[in-house]
């Protein structure tokens, strides 16, 4: 479709957002140059979504106004992919799994294509039966649910590679599933299942006999008989435990979540992030309306958020009609319920903008007041749409009998940690994580300001009081404020419950029975710094009273910015006993340095430092000579070493730490990465994981 103005709107981006949508969302040609200016792409996604209506050309510019004046912007898979070839749009989607080896190997097949196509995937493994039950048709043993989360996780690992965006899971039990305490404990080492979050799906009756200090059966699935009872208490100070521990698992109030779908059918599961329940086989796609775009005179322009909420509405429903879907049950399921997302971002800079503070009464009026506007207007939008191109099929089987509305739920709050950044705001409805950043980018340390702090920064002026980050807020006030948005949210919202590092187990177990009486439909919890932290594993260490004359050992050769390096490990018993490295062709300086690295480690490893600790300590570390090798980056001569470590206890022990769980890392710059709404990112590259 060619589009006949000349009198588009122009587009604003900061320097941040340009290098974002340069480095994984414009076409790029077979050499990898980019083939399409940020107006082309925004071109590219309004006639491509716009196809679905008879006015092509007229939804065409009005979607293109609104992405190009950053009002409002869709999930990341439909800027990467609407009038492509791949042509799939949405970013949520829920999969069943049934209990038999065929249905749990073909659901990884379908979320192998989801992942492929740009998509996230929720699974409830509850249904699954437990550990060391017979199979009655081998007369074999079952392994459990969590042992197929593990074959999930290392697929998605082997998918995700060379992907644009990476696939992430959601895996769910139930509370009163017989292996709920394997389930809890599965990612207590740091590392595990990182393509994975987790959550636990906790019943009213759990709840109440936790009240009661009571006890509560485990069923098994298969036979659907009780098969033994624990103590509520026990359990759920063993989930807050891990949870304080390193974040997970999240909580997902199941019954709550049912209560309030408006359609028949039982949710087992939401999408990777937990904003988006659905049923087996739908799918979702989102959109976010920019709240810090429409601040005017003290107040926000209500007129014209009504505009964009609107159309942002409509956009969304013809995503529905124009998606290619990866499997015809989603296609189906999609179609019947027509579920779509639209939700927001910005909202900590429009407190910002409106001098009024984040974890302030004022604050949570305006969060009831905006998101009651957007949800009133959204129903009426698709409750117009049902009049005009019919509604949703299923609609006899939902709430919304003798009401024309066309589409099953309309809002949600999802984590926008790319497409805020796109649209230079602050990201979802979290409050503001720093003032400045500092990032190495092509060797040059530069930092940004947050665009309303940077005048008083520079001036090294104190903040006002209505200037407020993430870790200083109480986690109360966190779960007030998600709270406030749930009242007026169809679906649910995504957002971080931030405890200080020093916060105790205790704290963490108090603010899920608080989300779970504030009416929440899940939480998800950081402790600062936690996710540095390793598991205490103790080690007999292998100090010896001298060192034999003859010893088995690897050498290994890793290119590095000051030349070839080489890095033998020696072994006694089987274990990692000594580290040489030696420097090819360097200087006399570089080269004592990097044998100190060596005699350094090695004494580590004779009083029992293990090899991830040493993992953890010397990678990442940047130096100015930074290289590629083997399609990764080595940022320093102590990174090389760490890589190599990295690379011996893969091939001997078949373990492999992962930096960027290990420091908090990015994987891609080295940078710091920052967890929000249950998802790492980074704003020196902007790299994300959730």
């Amino acid at each position: 479709m060619e589009l006949k103005s000349n009198k588009r709107r122009a587009i604003n981006l900061t320097e941040n957002a340009l290098r974002i949508l340069n480095s994984r969302y414009l076409k790029r040609d077979e050499r990898g140059e980019v083939l399409e200016s940020p107006e082309e792409m925004f071109l590219r996604v309004a006639c491509a979504v716009a196809a679905a209506e008879q006015e092509k050309e007229h939804w065409a510019e009005a979607y293109y106004d609104m992405m190009a004046g950053l009002d409002f912007l869709p999930n990341s898979p439909c800027l990467m992919n609407a009038g492509r070839e791949l042509g799939q749009l949405a970013a949520c989607f829920v999969l069943p799994i049934e209990d038999s080896m065929e249905s749990i190997f073909d659901t990884l097949k379908d979320a192998a294509l989801i992942h492929k196509s740009g998509g996230g995937t929720g699974f409830s493994f509850s249904r699954l039966r437990p550990r060391n039950s017979i199979v009655g048709s081998t007369h074999g043993i079952s392994s459990g649910p969590v042992s197929f989360i593990k074959v999930y996780d290392s697929a998605t690992e082997e998918i995700k590679q060379g992907g644009t965006r990476r696939g992430a899971n959601m895996g769910m039990l139930r509370v009163d599933h017989p292996d709920i305490l394997e389930f809890i404990t599965c990612k207590a080492e740091e590392g595990r299942l990182d393509n994975f979050n987790i959550s636990v799906a906790i019943t009213d009756e759990f709840m109440e006999a936790l009240f009661n200090d009571g006890d509560y059966s485990l069923v098994d699935p298969h036979t659907g008989e009780a098969t033994r009872s624990l103590n509520a208490v026990e359990v759920f100070n063993l989930l807050a435990e891990h949870a304080w521990l390193n974040g997970e698992p999240g909580v997902i109030f199941i019954d709550t979540v049912n209560r309030c779908h408006p359609l028949e059918g039982l949710i087992e599961s939401t999408n990777p992030c937990g904003e988006q329940p659905l049923l087996p086989y739908e799918s979702c796609n989102l959109g976010s309306v920019n709240l810090s775009n429409f601040v005017k005179d003290s107040n926000l322009d209500w007129v014209r958020l009504e505009g964009v909420v609107r159309k942002g509405v409509r956009f969304l429903d013809d995503v529905i009609d124009v998606n290619g879907y990866p499997l015809e049950e989603i296609k189906e399921a999609t179609l019947r319920n027509r579920k779509i997302g639209l939700g927001v971002m910005g909202f900590a800079d429009m407190l910002l903008r409106l001098k009024v503070r984040y974890d302030s009464e004022e604050g949570l009026q305006w969060a009831q007041r905006v998101m009651n506007f957007i949800a009133d207007a959204a129903a009426d939008q698709s409750e117009k749409l049902g009049v005009e191109k019919g509604s949703f099929p299923a609609i006899p089987a939902s709430v919304y009998k003798g009401r024309p509305m066309r589409n099953a739920c309309r809002t949600t709050i999802a984590p926008t940690g790319t497409i805020a950044r796109i649209a230079g705001t602050s990201s979802g409805i979290e409050p503001n994580f720093s003032w400045k950043t500092v990032s190495l980018i092509l060797d040059t340390a530069m930092t940004d300001y947050h665009p309303l702090a940077e005048p008083y920064l520079e001036q090294e002026e104190p903040l006002p009081g209505h200037f407020v980050t993430a870790t200083e807020i109480s986690p109360e006030w966190h779960i007030r404020m998600q709270a406030a948005f749930q009242k007026h949210v169809d679906a649910a919202v995504s957002k971080t419950i931030n405890f200080a590092g020093g916060a105790s187990r205790e704290d963490v177990a108090e603010a899920f029975v608080l989300a779970y009486n504030a009416g929440l439909k899940g939480l998800t919890v950081y402790r600062e710094g936690s996710r540095r932290r390793e598991v205490l594993v103790k080690e007999e260490a292998i100090l010896r009273e001298g060192r034999p004359d003859k010893v088995t050992g690897y050498t290994y050769k890793m290119n590095t910015g000051m030349g070839n390096l080489y890095v033998t490990i020696n072994e006694i018993d089987g274990k990692p006993f000594e580290l040489f490295a030696i420097l090819g062709k360097s200087g006399q300086s570089v080269t004592a340095k990097t044998e100190a690295i060596g005699r350094l480690v090695s004494v580590a490893l004779q009083h029992g430092v293990s090899m991830e600790k040493l993992i953890h300590q010397l990678g990442g570390i940047s130096g100015s000579s930074q290289i590629m090798h083997q399609g990764g980056s080595v940022l320093s001569i102590p990174d090389a070493i760490a890589k190599v470590m990295t690379r011996y206890l893969k091939e001997n022990t078949g373990k492999e730490p992962e930096l960027s769980a290990l420091k908090e890392i990015c994987p891609e710059c080295g940078g710091q990465l920052e967890v929000s709404e249950g998802c790492f990112f980074c704003k020196g590259c902007f790299f994300s994981r959730c």
